[in-house]
């Protein structure tokens, strides 16, 4: 153990400034903390999204318009769910925003099954019944990616609830003898 000293940079009446790496690092929000975030995020983004599309559209077609919009929402999205919902504390790479428009495409083929099944149970459904199906199943799947982004995608540093951790156990240590010791090869 060595002697501590004093620094003789600094003087006694001027108080020490705790170093970058002593600071603590910031923590992840909680699970209701996060997913407000990613509600008000996602939602905030999906309503500038809706009012962008008709505008970019007035220059492309309308679908190339909802294509480009909805690519870059989704970036600028996973970006904000790094940063802020889930609190990484760095941007997302390459493999986390292929994962992020993954779960994304996920929820969109949802949102298109239950339309389509709806329209398979009845010929001609109502505007409100519609809306009914289409909200709930945007709601579910918007759960189910919220789970997918901060168990799978955002989950690194945190402990995974669904595959715990096993204990790390020490190596055996090699018991030395007088004779091991005394012994040459």
């Amino acid at each position: 153990m060595e002697p501590q000293t004093a620094d003789t940079t600094q003087s006694p009446s001027s108080p020490s400034l705790p170093s970058l790496s002593s600071l603590p690092s910031p923590t992840a929000p909680g699970p209701l903390a996060s997913f407000v975030r990613f509600v008000v995020c996602g939602g905030g983004i999906g309503v500038l999204s809706s009012f962008a599309v008709p505008l970019v559209a007035m220059t492309m077609p309308w679908a190339v318009a909802n294509a480009v919009i909805t690519v870059v929402s989704t970036l600028l999205c996973t970006e904000l769910h790094a940063l802020f919902t889930f609190g990484t504390g760095r941007r997302p790479g390459r493999r986390r925003h292929l994962q992020s428009s993954g779960s994304a495409a996920a929820a969109y083929a949802v949102t298109c099954a239950a339309m389509f099944l709806l329209h398979v149970i009845q010929s001609a459904p109502g505007i409100l019944t519609e809306q009914a199906v289409y909200l709930t199943a945007s709601g579910l799947a918007g759960i189910g990616r919220f789970l997918v982004l901060r168990l799978f995608v955002f989950a690194s540093g945190r402990k995974s609830p669904l595959r715990p951790r096993r204990p790390v156990l020490p190596l055996p240590r090699p018991v030395l003898t007088q004779a091991a010791v005394g012994a040459t090869c």
